[in-house]
């Protein structure tokens, strides 16, 4: 498709090479030509080759003390900082947002068009769960913590009256993207590698769970559910501050592996008879990437993951979900899988991971920018 526009993609910032990271890498493939802008950007040369090779423009934040690690320290300053880089040069304004990025000045002769992963969680509806969770929810920090938040929340709500079109990456978040900001959000479903994966049928007796091992994820509620099921095995992969907290709960008959590398990941994910996630999720890749496998899911029946797994209901389920993030709803999700283990077929869990494919999440982004740009040129024709 031809190009008559320039763009700039704007992200909040640049670290390491991980979900919302691939989300830009795609969007720079999409748009070869476009300038990268982030708050910082100390991305290592070899994740820099993801982002073709571009090095972004950055704000004052880059240059600020131990910035590379603390960024996070420094996020009172990122609506300032973020109001700081220049766009106006350019037709297409494209922001990858979870935190700042959509507040980037535009002009009314621009389009905005921010892909948002979430409206900034730990300001939202999150916050108390934020706060608890850093140990940030008593004393004098607390209330200098609340205030700040505060600020963010009233500099987030005014931004994004500066936004022409929201693109949320579920359902889940466009009601989210209408419940904060009151704004209505189109859905395009973020980039998975899917074919990475590759199907396989020959299914062993082992459940499996992956993630970084931090306390919203509820992989110590796995484990423990796990640990009264002392028949049934499950394998854990995953590094984190709850490592401790985790390996105390686990019984003989749960194995837990720690990090470890791609390959160990995909066969494990590849070989069991079925996943068990229970975070609530904006979309959750892990899940899809183990369907890509043929592996069929059980999972928190909250967030994403109602968008990306096929439950009993329909013709080919590719999973099913449990109500409540409790040891017994997972119990019970486990019993229930095993009676219906038969309906899932690993040709339906692939056939249902391909429809979020890298290739789809392309087609549909430059089909998305390119129409609402030729809208955008009609007004500003003379």
């Amino acid at each position: 498709m031809k190009q008559d526009f320039n763009i700039a993609v704007v992200c909040d910032w640049l670290v390491t090479y991980a979900g919302a990271e691939k989300v830009i890498s795609e969007m720079l493939k999409v748009f070869p030509k476009s300038e990268l802008f982030s708050v910082i950007d100390f991305l290592s040369d070899e994740s820099r080759t993801h982002f073709l090779n571009k090095k972004a423009h950055t704000t004052f934040i880059q240059k600020l003390p131990q910035a590379e690690k603390r960024y996070r320290n420094y996020l009172p300053l990122m609506p300032l900082a973020i109001e700081q880089l220049d766009v106006s040069a350019y037709d297409v304004v494209l922001s990858s947002s979870h935190a700042v990025a959509k507040g980037v000045l535009t002009g009314p002769d621009q389009l905005h068009i921010s892909y948002i992963h979430s409206p900034i969680r730990y300001a939202w509806d999150l916050q108390h769960q934020y706060l608890k969770e850093s140990g940030l929810d008593k004393g004098i920090k607390a209330y200098i913590v609340r205030w700040l938040l505060h600020k963010i929340r009233l500099w987030d709500y005014r931004t994004a009256h500066g936004v022409d079109h929201f693109v949320a990456n579920s359902k889940f978040i466009a009601r989210r993207v209408h419940k904060v900001y009151g704004r209505e959000a189109d859905v395009i479903y973020p980039p998975v590698e899917t074919n990475r994966f590759q199907l396989f049928e020959q299914k062993e007796d082992f459940y499996f769970t992956a993630s970084r091992l931090v306390p919203y994820k509820k992989i110590d509620l796995i484990v423990e559910a796990f640990s009264h099921m002392p028949d049934k095995k499950l394998v854990v992969i995953g590094d984190g501050p709850d490592m401790d907290k985790i390996k105390a709960k686990a019984k003989g008959n749960i194995e837990i592996l720690g990090y470890q590398s791609n390959e160990v990941m995909l066969d494990c994910m590849q070989k069991a008879k079925c996943f068990v996630f229970a975070a609530e999720e904006d979309f959750g890749i892990t899940p899809v990437e183990a369907q890509a496998c043929g592996t069929p899911v059980i999972a928190f029946g909250k967030g994403g993951t109602l968008e990306t797994v096929k439950s009993l209901k329909n013709e080919r389920p590719t999973g099913l979900f449990f109500k409540q993030q409790t040891i017994k709803d997972i119990i019970e999700a486990v019993k229930e899988f095993e009676l219906n283990q038969s309906v899932f077929l690993p040709e339906a869990c692939r056939e249902n991971a391909m429809t979020f494919s890298t290739e789809r999440f392309k087609s549909e982004l430059e089909l998305y920018v390119s129409d609402k740009w030729k809208q955008k040129a009609k007004t500003l024709e003379i």
